[in-house]
């Protein structure tokens, strides 16, 4: 591939499509974690690609991600032509009010306007989401975009945030889903029990984002106190509360200190040991990365080089509680409307939403 670094190594999806290993998370260049400069975001995006890490995330509720990485997609296709490619796993996120009556025609609009916004003419993959199961029918939606997949609308589906009952029903209505986009990390193993089982029985890889705690597992924090409230931006809030129901700033400390010198004897960084931990578990295709800027990006790849013994392993699990959190299913806890989980969700996101 023109312009990229052959040494990032690629991994299959169900249906034998190859992903590079890391992809470049979108989350933060939507609202609430701070104002984007879009030259800046679309010049970074070029570095990440021609350094090979060329796939992107973002979904059709991150505001102006999927527009902004329209652009670098033109001018990517300019400088490399078009059999330079770059792959982009957006989501269908349907807004929570419309769960109970939503159609087709709802679920093609979104799509359409997915479609418009990258410039494309397919969609690489479409990660669907659904706020609440005791709403509508989550199979039968994702059976509509199955048929615009038929259609070519769409080349790949996948799911984000499912539990396993609800992806069970959705590969069993026959819908080819060859991903699941799940939070994933030291801190949250949810994904790695009956999840990662079901995944591994028909053929589901696991996209982990997450890996790096929203930033916590990093040197920043080590020997720090914790964060005084407000938090920065989204991101903190949501992944401080996974650090609570993991087992506390304290057992955090334990874990950094382990990590630290797991890294030291690798000469890397803690957050390359945390992503290299998540790459080599089961079932895990690639770890979404969410680093804002270019500068992060020799920090990223590092990850790719951890290759982690029994030495280190054991150093690691040494320093996780027993019996740390969160507990439960895929996204169980964060979908508790009204629980302190949810502080952090916009369910509404698609109503207002323009071109």
């Amino acid at each position: 591939m023109s312009g990229s670094r052959v040494g990032v190594p690629r991994s299959a999806l169900a249906d034998g499509t190859l992903v590079p290993r890391l992809i470049k998370g979108g989350w933060q260049l939507a609202g609430g974690h701070g104002a984007v400069d879009e030259a800046r975001a679309i010049a970074d995006m070029h570095a990440f690609a021609e350094a090979g890490i060329t796939a992107f995330d973002c979904a059709d509720i991150y505001t102006g991600v999927e527009a902004l990485i329209g652009r670098f997609l033109r001018e990517w296709r300019a400088r490399h032509g078009a059999g330079a490619a770059v792959r982009v796993h957006t989501k269908c996120v349907p807004d929570l009010d419309l769960l109970p009556r939503l159609t087709r025609a709802d679920l093609e609009r979104t799509i359409d306007r997915s479609l418009r916004r990258l410039g494309v003419e397919r969609l690489d993959l479409v990660q669907f989401h659904w706020w609440d199961y005791a709403l509508g029918d989550m199979t039968e939606a994702a059976l509509h975009l199955d048929a615009m997949r038929r259609e070519g609308k769409i080349a790949q589906l996948g799911v984000t945030n499912c539990d396993v009952a609800h992806l069970t029903a959705i590969l069993d209505a026959g819908v080819p889903v060859v991903a699941h986009q799940v939070q994933c990390s030291l801190l949250d193993r949810r994904a790695l029990g009956a999840m990662r089982a079901l995944c591994e029985a028909r053929g589901v890889r696991l996209l982990a984002y997450g890996v790096l705690a929203g930033g916590f597992l990093h040197e920043r924090w080590l020997g720090r106190p914790a964060p005084a409230e407000p938090l920065e931006n989204r991101s903190l809030v949501k992944y401080r509360l996974i650090i609570e129901e993991w087992g506390g700033w304290e057992p955090l400390q334990a874990l950094l200190r382990a990590l630290h010198g797991v890294a030291a004897r690798h000469q890397t960084t803690i957050g390359a040991v945390a992503v290299g931990w998540v790459l080599e578990q089961p079932q895990v295709a690639s770890a979404i990365v969410g680093a804002r800027h270019a500068g992060h990006l020799p920090a990223t790849l590092a990850a790719l080089d951890v290759r982690l013994d029994e030495a280190d392993r054991s150093a690691i699990e040494g320093a996780l509680p027993a019996g740390g959190g969160p507990a439960g299913d895929v996204y169980t806890l964060e979908r508790q409307r009204g629980g302190r989980h949810a502080v952090i969700m916009r369910y509404g996101l698609n109503a207002g939403a323009t071109e």
